[in-house]
């Protein structure tokens, strides 16, 4: 076996401490969840490519930040749907991330169901929490987020497990009609990770 895939196949607890560790060894990522933390958005979350991009860094021996293009940020608050108040969320973060090396980009994840089905043209259910939002990603693989608790702790959310990111496996996820955008970021994914696999999209 590959070096890099020196994970795949271990428990689900052992692939649960290594991201958290390796999410620790990187400075980056660890003043985004701080600043998120302070913040005190409801249902915080950083999501997405800044993790497991960040994983595949360490373990194919890449540099840190190496394709990592943003950071995803969400949180999760349905007591005001309005653009605006999601607004002045975006408006104040701008200023809490604006001098790391990664834009970071925020959301709210209660409102994702009212611009979806415009922006990609297919319904969106309405969720009930940040973590929900992974039951929909175009690729199982990138489902995986983290927030830094209270007591210092990293929680991991990861619905559809960690091996197919610790194996270097980009795995389709048919929960809504997303083949293109699986294949997109599949394609670009393997341009930078030669290492990966990519799992075509059934049918």
């Amino acid at each position: 076996m590959s070096d890099h895939l020196r994970f795949s196949g271990a428990s689900h607890q052992v692939q649960v401490e290594t991201v958290k560790a390796i999410i620790r060894r990187q400075p980056v990522l660890m003043t985004i969840l701080e600043r998120l933390r302070d913040m005190a958005l409801p249902d915080p979350l950083l999501g997405s490519g800044a993790i497991y991009n960040s994983v595949w860094n360490e373990l194919s021996g890449k540099p840190p930040l190496t394709g990592i293009k943003d950071a995803d940020v969400v949180y999760f608050d349905d007591s005001d749907l309005s653009y605006e108040a999601e607004d002045r969320v975006i408006r104040r973060a701008a200023a809490v991330f604006g001098d790391l090396p990664l834009p970071v980009e925020v959301r709210n994840q209660a409102r994702v169901h009212l611009w979806f089905p415009q922006k990609f043209g297919t319904p969106y259910p309405q969720l009930r929490s940040s973590a929900e939002m992974m039951d929909y990603f175009a690729s199982k693989t990138h489902a995986v987020s983290a927030r830094l608790e209270d007591d210092d702790a990293i929680s991991i959310f990861a619905p559809f497990g960690l091996d197919d990111m610790f194996s270097f496996r980009i795995t389709p996820n048919t929960a809504l009609d997303n083949r293109n955008t699986h294949n997109v970021k599949a394609e670009r994914n393997k341009g930078i990770w030669p290492e990966l696999t990519v799992v075509p999209w059934p049918g």
